[in-house]
């Protein structure tokens, strides 16, 4: 009986406070209050988007690019990267029309998983977009018009049910793809950090946001019914709807039909997400109202994340065109230094801001996919080392979270052990 201390200890630290076998959960992102964490450990994170990976990795001689820019990534510390599960109808479509697949697009989303395993990168999957690029809710709502359904606009994406049963169908066949490189399903592959149920869901044909409320709430408990292992954010860009009027001053006058407090309410969403783009917001402003702008969006979000939703932030989109009058390199270094800093003072302190994800990443020699947002890592030194020191201070912290941790543990373990020891003497006295 001699061990009886230590087995006990392994089972504390085997099984969850809700009881599951800490092995069934190994390295999948899990939420704790505000946090997320992976093994138990805080897990806070530097990314980057790249919406291109499967598009390119579907052709196998184009692989590379994919490959270098994880290995570019991992080299600055990045462990995030978000790309797009969907290309829908037109050219190069995963989905060529509803239901029917095209099994070399998907080999490619296959390879995107098994080599961001391979470099330490955890992947956020969005699920549709919201624009016509790569399909989006308009070819949705064509297929069902071609199906005989009279829809009056692409926002009938959101309410009509023949509709709604295509992207149902699609998050279904993405959940439960085994890939094809690894043998794992993608509903059962860590690698995946979370869901995404669309690319910047946009209904401005109903600003009271109960049209995108209500589709938010159906297709959540969608994803959950079929994956329990992996965390959901919706994809909305952090525009206040009615439900927060005190700060609609916060959204350079944009109204898409969607309500960050509300949205991300729903049950089923794990956390909140902002994009920032105050270079489109307030693209006639000049750099002092876009910084300022930038400020109180940044600080915003990050007090409702913590105080009202009391989940986790996301900065999943963020950035600035070089296509822009009034671009400069030091201007968008200036706008990462904003939105990281208050990432990490946030960390810091305990609150919701978790991470971060600029758009977009490219490798060298994809030159017909620059946008004016692209960054090359070894194009800019003075950016890239920006988004290494970022990288480099979130793992510190990460690292200091985790000893703190680990100093707990021990301390709990030992007065367990001392606790044993204690009533095992108390029992073995003469006359007790």
């Amino acid at each position: 009986m001699k061990h009886l201390p230590l087995i006990f200890l392994l089972l504390l630290l085997l099984v969850q406070k809700n009881g599951v076998p800490a092995e069934a959960q190994k390295d999948f992102v899990r939420i704790r209050g505000l946090h997320f964490v992976i093994n138990g450990y805080p897990f806070y994170a530097n990314g980057f988007n790249a919406y291109w990976l499967m598009y390119v990795a579907s052709d196998p001689s184009q692989r590379g690019k994919v490959t270098s820019a994880f290995q570019e990534a991992s080299s600055h510390g990045l462990t995030v990267a978000r790309t797009w599960a969907f290309s829908d109808g037109g050219y190069g479509a995963l989905q060529y029309s509803p239901g029917v697949y095209n099994e070399q697009m998907f080999r490619g989303l296959d390879f995107v998983v098994s080599e961001a395993r391979r470099y330490g990168i955890k992947l956020i999957l969005s699920l549709a977009n919201n624009y016509d690029s790569f399909g989006g809710k308009k070819q949705y709502v064509s297929w069902a018009r071609n199906q005989g359904q009279y829809l009056s606009s692409d926002d009938d994406f959101f309410r009509n049910a023949v509709v709604k049963g295509y992207y149902k169908n699609h998050v279904t066949r993405v959940l439960t793809r085994v890939n094809s490189v690894t043998g794992v399903a993608y509903k059962d592959d860590p690698t995946i950090f979370a869901w995404e149920l669309m690319n910047e869901p946009r209904c401005t044909s109903d600003n009271s946001g109960a049209t995108v409320q209500a589709w938010i709430t159906e297709m959540a408990a969608h994803v959950k019914s079929i994956d329990r292992n992996h965390l959901l954010e919706a994809g909305i860009e952090g525009f206040y709807g009615p439900s927060s009027p005190r700060r609609w001053q916060f959204n350079a006058g944009v109204q898409v039909g969607t309500d960050f407090i509300r949205n991300n309410q729903v049950p089923g969403i794990d956390f909140a997400t902002v994009h920032s783009y105050p270079d489109i917001w307030l693209e006639n402003s000049g750099d002092a109202a876009q910084f300022s702008f930038l400020n109180n969006w940044l600080d915003a979000h990050i007090q409702d994340a913590q105080n009202v939703l009391r989940k986790p932030l996301y900065f999943a989109e963020f950035g600035i065109s070089s296509r822009k009058s009034g671009y400069s390199v030091d201007k968008r270094n200036r706008i990462m230094q904003m939105v990281y800093g208050k990432i990490y003072a946030s960390a810091r302190s305990g609150g919701s801001g978790a991470g971060g994800l600029f758009w977009q990443l490219l490798a060298p020699g994809m030159d017909s996919y620059r946008d004016g947002y692209e960054i090359v890592l070894n194009e800019n030194p003075s950016t890239s080392n920006l988004i290494a020191q970022q990288s480099y201070r979130l793992k510190q912290f990460n690292r200091l979270l985790a000893r703190d941790i680990d100093v707990r543990r021990w301390n709990r373990a030992q007065a367990l052990r001392r606790a044993w020891w204690s009533n095992r003497s108390k029992v073995g006295r003469p006359g007790k």
